[in-house]
């Protein structure tokens, strides 16, 4: 399966909080919501397409925790998303949860990495990670991560978890599609292709 990451991210990088002032507030942050006011039918169309090719979601415990109380309870059961999210198999990166309940699940324990390159060499759809910031570092630095699908707010939030922190594994990508909604938001799809590259430039004069 190939490995997928879709996130949220403002201008100066932070992915904590997009949906609501009060969707994860840990570390005093108090600028949750950021995103909403440019979601658009354009964005949403392209989430769907996205969703589409999910053969499973891999999912952090936070992520998880919070898709599983709102999916199972959407007023519309049939509504696409809901069918879909609430459908496909969950995969969950979680040394602390006993148990999960919104199936089909399977709590990933231990060596999270060597788990994940197994569900990898699986056949199927993408493997889709959404959020889940902590675990898409982790697996970045595993090199694990075929694409980065991120969708990028014109907002700078200026305080809150980043999705590249100092410190993230060095990755090179390659831009493989790009566009913008009429909400304002930029959408990079990119493919790793492992270490990044290093030169030296040369100006004119140096020729």
């Amino acid at each position: 399966m190939k490995l997928t990451l879709t996130e949220f991210v403002s201008l100066d990088g932070v992915c904590q909080g997009p949906g609501s002032p009060d969707e994860d507030t840990s570390g005093g942050f108090t600028r949750g919501g950021w995103f909403v006011p440019h979601m658009d039918d354009a964005f949403m169309q392209q989430a769907a397409d996205w969703l589409a090719e999910a053969g499973g979601l891999l999912l952090g415990r936070r992520t998880y925790e919070e898709f599983a109380e709102a999916w199972p309870n959407m007023p519309d059961p049939d509504e696409p998303f809901a069918r879909k999210m609430n459908a496909v198999p969950k995969y969950v990166a979680s040394n602390s949860l006993a148990e999960a309940t919104w199936a089909p699940v399977t709590i990933l324990s231990g060596d999270v990495p060597a788990k994940v390159a197994e569900l990898k060499r699986q056949p199927g759809r993408e493997l889709q990670i959404h959020g889940s910031a902590r675990l898409c570092q982790s697996l970045l630095a595993a090199g694990l991560v075929d694409e980065l699908r991120l969708v990028i707010a014109p907002v700078i939030v200026g305080s809150g978890r980043r999705l590249f922190p100092d410190g993230a594994a060095p990755t090179g990508l390659k831009l493989v599609r790009h566009s913008a909604t009429p909400g304002g938001l930029a959408i990079h799809v990119y493919e790793t292709t492992g270490a990044p590259e290093y030169g030296t430039y040369e100006g004119p004069g140096d020729a």
